[in-house]
Order: C-alpha cells, then sequence, then structure tokens
C-alpha cells in the first residue's frame, strides 16, 4: 500500500451522517467485508462479523470504530446509524449477563444490551483483519519502512499473517530516530526498550500486542519490533536478549486499521454521506503530550 493509498483512507468523511437509503443490508455488508477479510483466516478463538443484530434489516449508517464501546453506540444513535463497525469484538469470551449500563457499568453484556434496545448492529474484523495484506502495510507505510515478508504467515498464505519484516528505506536507523519518528507519525509518546544508539536493520512491524512474536523475533534475528504492546516480562527478557522494543500503545498502533475498515465499507456500496469515522484517540495520555 503506497502513502497516497495511507492518504487517501484519512480522507473518509467524518460529518454528520445523512438519513438515506441505502438498499444494503446488514447481512449483505457483512458478507462483502467477509469477501475481503474471511472469518477462516481469523484466529480459532476470535470473532468475526456479526455478533448482534438483524442480518435482514437496511443499514441506516455506519459509524466506525476501534471499539464497540456504549459511548460510540450512542454517538450511532444520535446520528441515526443501526451499524457500530469496529475492529475490536464486543466479546471474545461468553457473556454472563446482560443487564444494562446502569446495573453494571460499561461491561460487553451492557454494550449488547444496548445495541439490542436501540437497534444497532454490531460487526467486527479483529484477527481476519490484522492477518490481512491492506492492513499489514499501513505501520510500514506511516513509518517509512520498506516491507519485505510476513513474519508469521498463515498456512498456504505467504502474504497473510502477524507481523510484517521490513527495513528502513534509508539502510541503518537508530533506535532513538526510529521512536522519534513514530512520536512524529503517531502524536504519542511511545515506551522504548533499548540503546537508543543501537542501528537497526530489520525491523517488524505489528498492531496490537505481539508477545507471540518476540520470540520469532529472536529465532529470525531481528533487530526491532515495532508493535501495540508487549507484557513487562516478555519485553525485558526479550531486551536482555538483544532485541529492541518500540510499543506504541495497543489503540495507537490500530486506530489507523478504523480507516481501512471505512474504505472498506464503502467499496461495499454504501454512499460515503452515511459512513463516520469515531475519534477514540483519546482514551489515555501522558503528560508531555498536553499542551497548555
Amino acid at each position: 500500500m503506497s502513502q497516497s493509498d495511507i492518504n487517501a483512507l484519512f480522507k473518509v468523511p467524518t460529518g454528520p451522517l445523512a438519513p438515506v437509503k441505502t438498499g444494503v443490508s446488514v447481512g449483505t455488508l457483512e458478507q462483502r467485508l467477509l469477501s475481503v477479510f474471511p472469518a477462516e483466516d481469523a484466529c480459532a478463538w476470535d470473532r468475526t462479523g456479526l455478533t448482534v443484530g438483524n442480518p435482514g434489516v437496511e443499514v441506516t449508517g455506519v459509524v466506525v470504530a476501534l471499539d464497540p464501546t456504549i459511548a460510540a453506540l450512542k454517538e450511532a444513535t444520535d446520528l441515526g446509524a443501526n451499524v457500530v463497525l469496529t475492529h475490536h469484538p464486543v466479546f471474545i469470551e461468553a457473556v454472563s449477563n446482560f443487564m444494562p449500563e446502569t446495573v453494571q457499568g460499561a461491561k460487553p453484556g451492557a454494550v449488547v444490551n444496548y445495541a439490542l434496545s436501540h437497534g444497532i448492529n454490531c460487526m467486527n474484523f479483529h484477527t481476519a483483519l490484522d492477518v490481512a495484506p491492506q492492513a499489514l502495510s499501513i505501520l510500514p507505510t506511516l513509518l517509512r519502512l520498506k516491507p519485505r515478508y510476513v513474519l508469521d504467515p498463515l498456512a498456504g498464505k505467504a502474504d497473510k499473517g502477524f507481523g510484517m519484516v521490513c527495513a528502513s528505506e534509508e539502510g541503518a536507523i537508530s533506535l532513538k530516530h526510529l521512536a522519534a519518528r513514530s512520536v512524529s507519525v503517531f502524536g504519542s509518546v511511545p515506551r522504548v526498550w533499548g540503546n537508543p544508539d543501537t542501528l537497526l536493520e530489520s525491523i517488524v512491524t505489528c498492531g496490537g500486542s505481539a508477545n507471540d512474536l518476540v520470540d520469532l523475533c529472536l529465532e529470525n534475528g531481528i533487530d526491532c519490533l515495532i508493535c501495540g504492546e508487549v507484557k513487562y516480562h516478555v519485553a525485558l527478557e526479550a531486551r536482555q536478549s538483544g532485541l529492541s522494543i518500540i510499543e506504541l500503545g495497543h489503540d495507537v498502533s490500530e486506530l489507523p486499521l478504523c480507516a481501512l475498515l471505512a474504505t472498506e465499507a464503502l467499496a461495499a456500496g454504501l454512499p460515503d454521506s452515511c459512513i463516520m469515522v469515531v475519534d477514540q484517540s483519546k482514551n489515555w495520555y501522558t503528560p508531555e503530550t498536553i499542551r497548555q
């Protein structure tokens, strides 16, 4: 995916939705997205596609978000949209109850309760999206890295999998310069493991959690892993073994996927006037990013 393609992703309209007749059912939208991000590509434990709602109703609008929070669903209600399309699922493990937010707080069961009581259809593409070539190319493109191959490919699908092995476009780059570049690109301060002056030749990018890729990085002589997050003790051992790590933040590393989901919803035949990407970039902050 080129830089111009990345730029196009972020040109998806974000204004108020216009009530329109889409002529596209929720089930049709799901099937078209599944043709791009097949459920068979997802991890066995994951949930993919429509998890809450009615596939037979017509789409009135789509709110795209990283997480299916009650706030995102309320925004959909306010905008007249009946589909919330996300990367993360409403739930993975079985939900114990479906009482409202006023009873149990913003837990998955309360999200389901709100969705059902307000006619909201919840649809997600999680690991099926993570492994897609379009998704794998986003972080390298944003960070000006050259993709080479997938570190942990799916069986029989060399272009799909977890972790993209890359090289810097300028040749070897220091850890401190790559970390500074990530600040410039994402506008947030990452956690960096390693000697700042270490020169990096092989770099793996991975959105979200990358615990399962650390050993593969070490086995393949990778110099640096750029990811959303890694558990503390996993990162500590990796750093002592010579692997530098840049933790962008789980959400920071995956927020660009929302633009990809919105673009694919457009490609499914929905007008751009009925799609909106909600801002979920302010769930947390570091003091140094606050400007008075």
